[in-house]
């Protein structure tokens, strides 16, 4: 029988001068926990009391949902719900792409413009900017394109200009746009400065380099909070309803004013929001995977990998062994 034997420490917890301490393996008792017991079984009666509300509650109404969750109408509202994303993303992306580079820029004048723009547009909600754009016309009743204090030569009715669409795109876009700057800003900061200076030695241009050598390796530190901007996108185009675009809780909306059926027809926003938001948290994870490929190799990836790492036995002390 073997015995694995750990220093002796004093009561100062240093490591003692005499010799090592038997220390009895076979026999050793391994640590409970009695609190993740408790709290096991505290998370199992209330899952199971709030499953029993879902299925006997009868004001759920599920007959309802089921019937309301594949209808045209729904379906016209959640398209509206996504094209708004998509646009609001890729004008917020494109902005806080410029904008990011501006707030590193030498230039003092093209730095502070960036930093006010990322002020005013962070600071303001984006439910006041949406009812702004939606009522631009009090301010400015005519746009016009021409020469500034002279004569205009295309103009406008700021009316007919500002439909409920774009005045969402001005408001969730532009809001974005100041948040994804702050995001792409903080990765590119994260790149190594000498890779910048190794482009710039082999001749490249400053715009090839951020294109070319910067930005793919700032994607991996970019992706992840802007796969989260994209969650709450979706969720932030629920906003829209109050200048009557018709998006998926406006037609809800619009529905349980005549049906007056509240409930099951926000659980059928609530469903389709869900569904998105849960294909969008896949995408994510595949693409944080693609470009953090020989950055951290000791990083697992999927959830089995983690078990194995999380499994794995503690290794004895090895300070040698003691015949018995």
């Amino acid at each position: 029988m073997a015995r694995n034997v750990a220093p002796a420490v004093d009561a100062a917890g240093q490591r003692a001068t005499g010799p090592p301490e038997p220390v009895d393996v076979a026999h050793a008792v391994p640590e409970r926990h009695p609190m993740r017991w408790v709290a096991t079984a505290v998370v199992a009666v209330l899952a199971a009391q709030l499953g029993h509300m879902l299925v006997t509650n009868p004001n759920f109404e599920w007959d309802v949902v089921f019937r309301y969750l594949n209808t045209e109408s729904i379906g016209r509202g959640l398209w509206v719900t996504l094209k708004l994303t998509v646009i609001a993303m890729v004008v917020g992306i494109v902005l806080g792409v410029l904008l990011a580079v501006c707030r590193l820029s030498g230039n003092w004048l093209v730095r502070a413009l960036a930093a006010a723009y990322i002020w005013f547009f962070r600071g303001v909600p984006a439910l006041v900017q949406l009812i702004f754009w939606f009522n631009l016309s009090a301010l400015m009743p005519r746009v016009s394109i021409g020469i500034p204090f002279g004569p205009e030569f295309v103009v406008w009715e700021t009316n007919s200009l500002i439909t409920p669409l774009l005045a969402a795109i001005l408001g969730l876009g532009l809001n974005e746009g100041a948040y994804m700057a702050e995001i792409v800003r903080g990765g590119l900061m994260s790149v190594d400065p000498g890779q910048t200076e190794a482009a710039q030695a082999l001749g490249m241009s400053r715009t090839r380099t951020l294109f070319r050598v910067v930005l793919p390796q700032a994607m991996r530190f970019i992706v992840p909070p802007t796969g989260s901007q994209v969650i709450n996108m979706i969720k932030a185009t629920s906003l829209v309803s109050v200048i009557a675009l018709s998006d998926l809780l406006y037609t809800v909306q619009t529905i349980y004013n005549r049906t007056f059926q509240t409930i099951p027809l926000l659980l059928v926003a609530c469903v389709w929001y869900l569904v998105i938001t849960s294909i969008l948290y896949v995408g994510q994870s595949f693409i944080e995977r693609h470009y953090s490929r020989g950055s951290n190799r000791n990083t697992p990836t999927r959830f089995r990998d983690v078990l194995k790492i999380r499994r794995r036995p503690a290794l004895p002390p090895t300070t040698g062994e003691v015949p018995t």
